[in-house]
C-alpha cells in the first residue's frame, strides 16, 4: 500500500505548543507510525517518505520524545544507571566510560546515585527508574550488602552490575581483583620481601573483599607470614594515618588497596624518616593519572575501565536486543605497572 500524500496546507501547531509526533505525520501525509520508524531509524521506508519526514520534523522543530521512540520499538533507548553516592576514582571511572559507550550506541543514560551501602534507598531508586520505563538497568555496585540486593532483584528489564566478586553471574561484569592483588603480591615476593602487609579499603567493600583474598592467597602460595589487614576507606587520609602507626622497619614491603591511600602512606612513611624504596616497597592499586608523578613514582595494578564500559554496554544491547542469548561473566585482566616505589631486597 503507498503511503498518503502531504495534506495541502496542512496547519503547525498553535502559538506556544510543541509539535508531537502527529503533528510530525499530518504535515509529512504519514502515519505516526511511519514517523517512528524514520525517528528510529528503522528499514522498510521509502527514501522519498523518508525524506518528507525529516523535512517536516525540520519544519516544526520536532524533538522526539521517549515516548515517540517507543511506539514501533516498544523501547525508550534509555538505560538507567545507579551509581554510589562517592567520588572514589574507580566508581566514577566506570560510570564515565559506560556513559560514553552508551552515547556511541546512541541510548540516553539516566543517572541516579544513592548511598554506596544502602539497600533500601537503591531499591527506590531502581523502582523510580521503572517508572521511567528505560529499558535496563545499569549499576555500579561497591557494597557487599547492595550485591546480594542486586542478584535479589527480579524486573521485567535486564539488570546489569558491575561488581567485584568471586561468585560468577552472567549478568555481572568486573575486573579481576583477586588475580590483580595476588599479581601485586607475586611482585614483591619475587623482589625479595618476606615480609608483605596490606591497606586495605573498608571491610564491606567488595574490592576490598577480592584484593584482600588475592593477597592472602599469594602469601600462602609463597609460604609467607599472614598477618591482618589494616582497614582504611579509600581515602589518602585514612592512608595517612594508618601509615603513621603501622608496624614496619626497612626491609618490608606494603601493598596497598588503592592509589590515593598509598599518596597518604607515602606522606606517613617519609614523616617517619623511611625511605621509598630504599627501606619500603610499596604497591598501590588502580593507576589513577597522579600515579607516575608521585615521589617516587608508583608501582601499582592498572584497571582497564573504559574496556569495562564497552563491555556493560555490550551486555545491554544483548539483554535488550535478544534476551535470549546466554554471555558470559569474564572479569577483565588488571596489568602490573612497575615504576620505583619498589626495589629489590638488598642480599
Amino acid at each position: 500500500m503507498s503511503e498518503p500524500r502531504p495534506a495541502g496546507g496542512a496547519s503547525k501547531p498553535g502559538r506556544g505548543r510543541t509539535a508531537n509526533i502527529f503533528d510530525v505525520a499530518r504535515l509529512a501525509g504519514v502515519s505516526h507510525q511511519t514517523v517512528s520508524r524514520v525517528i528510529n531509524d528503522m528499514p522498510n521506508v521509502r527514501p522519498s517518505t523518508r525524506a518528507r519526514v525529516e523535512q517536516a520534523i525540520a519544519q516544526l522543530q520536532y524533538s522526539p520524545s521517549p515516548a515517540a521512540r517507543a511506539l514501533v520499538t516498544r523501547r525508550t533507548r534509555s538505560i538507567g544507571l545507579v551509581t554510589p553516592g562517592i567520588s572514589d576514582y574507580g566508581p566514577t571511572s566506570i560510570a564515565m566510560h559506560f556513559n560514553f559507550a552508551a552515547r556511541a550506541a546512541r541510548y540516553n543514560v539516566e543517572t541516579v546515585s544513592a548511598p554506596s551501602d544502602d539497600p533500601k534507598a537503591i531499591r527506590g531508586v531502581v523502582d523510580g527508574l521503572l517508572r521511567q520505563r528505560v529499558d535496563a538497568i545499569v549499576l555500579v555496585v561497591v557494597d557487599v550488602a547492595v550485591l546480594e540486593l542486586v542478584r535479589s532483584l527480579d524486573l521485567r528489564i535486564p539488570v546489569v552490575a558491575a561488581a567485584s566478586a568471586a561468585r560468577r553471574s552472567p549478568m555481572i561484569v568486573s575486573i579481576d581483583q583477586y588475580r590483580g592483588a595476588r599479581t601485586a603480591v607475586r611482585h614483591l615476593a619475587e623482589l625479595g620481601h618476606t615480609r608483605i602487609l596490606h591497606v586495605a579499603g573498608p571491610r564491606t567493600a567488595l574490592d576490598a573483599v577480592e584484593r584482600v583474598r588475592g593477597w592472602r592467597d599469594e602469601l600462602a602460595a609463597h609460604r609467607l607470614e599472614i598477618s591482618e589487614p589494616l582497614f582504611g576507606d579509600w581515602s589518602a587520609a585514612s592512608g595517612h594515618r594508618l601509615g603513621s602507626s603501622l608496624d614496619i622497619e626497612p626491609g618490608v614491603a606494603v601493598f596497598v588497596g588503592n592509589d590515593h591511600m598509598t599518596i597518604g602512606l607515602l606522606s606517613a612513611l617519609r614523616e617517619r624518616g623511611l625511605q621509598v624504596p630504599d627501606d619500603v616497597s610499596v604497591v598501590g592499586f588502580d593507576d589513577v593519572p597522579e600515579a607516575g608523578y608521585l615521589f617516587p613514582p608508583l608501582t601499582t595494578i592498572r584497571q582497564d575501565f573504559a574496556t569495562l564500559g564497552e563491555i556493560i554496554m555490550q551486555k545491554v544491547l544483548i539483554a535488550v536486543e535478544e534476551p535470549d542469548t546466554l554471555t558470559e561473566d569474564i572479569p577483565l585482566p588488571t596489568h602490573l605497572v612497575v615504576r620505583q616505589s619498589t626495589r629489590a631486597v638488598d642480599d
